[in-house]
């Protein structure tokens, strides 16, 4: 128990002073930070709550998810029944009641667009369910109806990608280690520390940036689409520079947003206004010219989550894979719309509904409070330690203050969030460091009064009470690790530091004091100890 090959030394110290070489950057300031090798840059990120910040609980509309579902069928709808050479003719789609109906023009060609349309549909997740049900109603009519698992499904799978996509624009912000994760089955709770104004990254957050270029229906009537109507396969868009406010666009997307590879903020040529320049991918660019070269002198409207930003005319072919989006920007919020474009459209819309701003001066009197706690907390014990067990309390207190090192490295090396609760996991661990040597330190007075000498009381005690410390902090370890899975905000962020604090200590109360302790007897051969 007390020979340790210089292997064994080696082992033990190298990944202290790893851990105390990671947790220095967290002391030094910005500036110096920087300059250090990459790898060096390890620091302890501070939560909303010590840094100040805006925190954001944004909720998503399911019906928005099962509106665009309905959409998305209507169209491959469309695509799938014209395909081939046995195109089958229907009448005109009905997406009333949340469902899609529409009448086949041969009844004889029904079970040939049913078995065109059912591979269309998915199976919902692993509830043997399908996405949608088709049916057959008055031998003509097909009948296509969202079931709750597919619903259930899109939702889930929308939340997924609306919560990556929050993080793309949050990280294009230039913001540092934001938290953002989901809060039950439709929420996304959204911090920033350090950000105090939390209006741009409201605006930016609640845009779904779904862009998309639609064909202007020249032929409507001005009067029925001032009146919201519009002729059928069209719809009617908001437009602040029409006439009336509103404009008619076919329904039929000419190119989206997910063909877009780039956006930048620029500004036009004439009049050098603010402008979004794009540039679409290689199917995108072939879709787009192909498209302007066959509606030469008429106009398109470039639309942004279902409102018009502008509708220019096609003069000529728009080749080269590039356009621009022009409309009443600013240098900030056209910049703010390359960058939604940038990252992607959400699939589902949110809105704020829990907003907080933590001021800067508030997470420093945390700060000030958890050190001062901290301070007092390792005087008490150290002078506990020191009283009671004299040099090995020594050695248990240098372990303490080596733990507490290691840990603050260990964060920085996983980029950990260090909250108000993490302090006080902080401070507890600080507390409870000490525990494995107490137990050690009174087994071995335990086994003095047995009657051993100094080294079999020492190797006894290592040995005896080592599995009880072992027993007990699994113990701990088992209730972090639920607080850590099933925990959120707070309660993440002290299991986080607890779990860690386990590991550290258990490794430098026992196996390193254990160091010292049989470098000191092999050193002085001592007949007696004083503990």
């Amino acid at each position: 128990m007390l020979n340790f090959p210089r292997w064994a030394i080696f082992a033990i110290l190298a990944p202290l002073l790893i851990g105390i070489a990671c947790a220095v950057p967290s002391f030094l300031p910005d500036t110096v930070v920087t300059q250090l090798p990459k790898f060096m840059q390890t620091r302890v990120n501070l939560g909303l709550d010590l840094s100040g910040g805006s925190h954001l609980l944004l909720e998503a509309s399911t019906q928005d998810v099962a509106k665009q579902r309905i959409a998305n069928m209507e169209e491959q709808v469309r695509t799938e029944l014209r395909r081939g050479d046995t195109k089958i003719a229907i009448g005109d789609i009905s997406s009333r009641d949340g469902k899609l109906s529409f009448m086949v023009r041969n009844p004889s060609e029904v079970d040939a667009a049913v078995e065109r349309i059912r591979p269309l549909t998915q199976g919902a997740g692993l509830t043997g369910q399908r996405d949608f049900n088709v049916e057959v109603v008055n031998s003509s009519t097909i009948v296509i109806t969202p079931t709750q698992a597919g619903i259930d499904s899109a939702v889930k799978g929308a939340m997924e990608v609306a919560t990556e996509v929050i993080r793309k624009r949050i990280d294009e912000m230039g913001t540092r280690e934001p938290t953002i994760q989901q809060q039950g089955g439709n929420r996304i709770v959204v911090q920033v520390p350090g950000l105090q104004n939390p209006a741009a990254l409201k605006a930016l957050l609640g845009q779904t940036a779904k862009l998309e270029f639609k064909l202007v229906d020249v032929n409507a009537n001005p009067s029925e689409v001032a009146q919201g109507r519009a002729p059928v396969g069209s719809e009617v868009l908001p437009y602040p520079s029409a006439p009336g406010g509103k404009i008619a666009v076919y329904r039929q997307v000419m190119v989206s947003g997910e063909d877009l590879t780039d956006a930048q903020q620029g500004f036009s040529q004439q009049g050098n206004q603010p402008i979004v320049n794009i540039r679409f991918n290689g199917a995108g660019g072939r879709k787009f010219g192909q498209v302007t070269s066959q509606n030469v002198n008429r106009p398109f409207a470039i639309i942004l989550d279902g409102k018009v930003l502008s509708a220019p005319n096609i003069n000529e072919p728009i080749l080269g894979g590039s356009a621009q989006i022009s409309g009443s920007f600013t240098v900030e919020s056209a910049n703010q719309l390359a960058i939604a474009l940038r990252s992607g459209k959400l699939p589902v819309a949110l809105t704020v509904v829990e907003e907080r701003t933590v001021g800067p001066q508030l997470g420093a009197d945390s700060i000030k409070a958890g050190l001062t706690a901290s301070i007092i907390a390792v005087a008490a014990v150290a002078a506990f330690m020191f009283v009671s067990y004299g040099r090995f309390g020594m050695y248990a207190n240098l372990a303490v203050a080596i733990n507490v090192l290691v840990i603050l490295g260990v964060m920085g090396i996983l980029g950990a969030t260090l909250t108000l609760p993490g302090i006080a996991g902080f401070v507890l661990t600080i507390g409870t460091a000490v525990d494995a040597n107490v137990l050690i330190y009174e087994r071995i007075r335990e086994e003095r009064r047995r009657g051993r000498n100094v080294v079999q009381a020492i190797e006894h005690g290592y040995k005896e009470a080592s599995r009880t410390i072992f027993e007990a902090n699994v113990t701990h370890a088992i209730a972090g690790g639920i607080m850590l899975a099933l925990g959120s905000g707070p309660v993440k962020g002290f299991a986080i530091v607890l779990l860690i604090g386990i590991a550290t200590s258990v490794f430098t109360a026992v196996t390193f004091t254990r160091l010292l302790v049989s470098r000191w007897v092999r050193a002085k051969r001592p007949t007696e100890i004083h503990i």
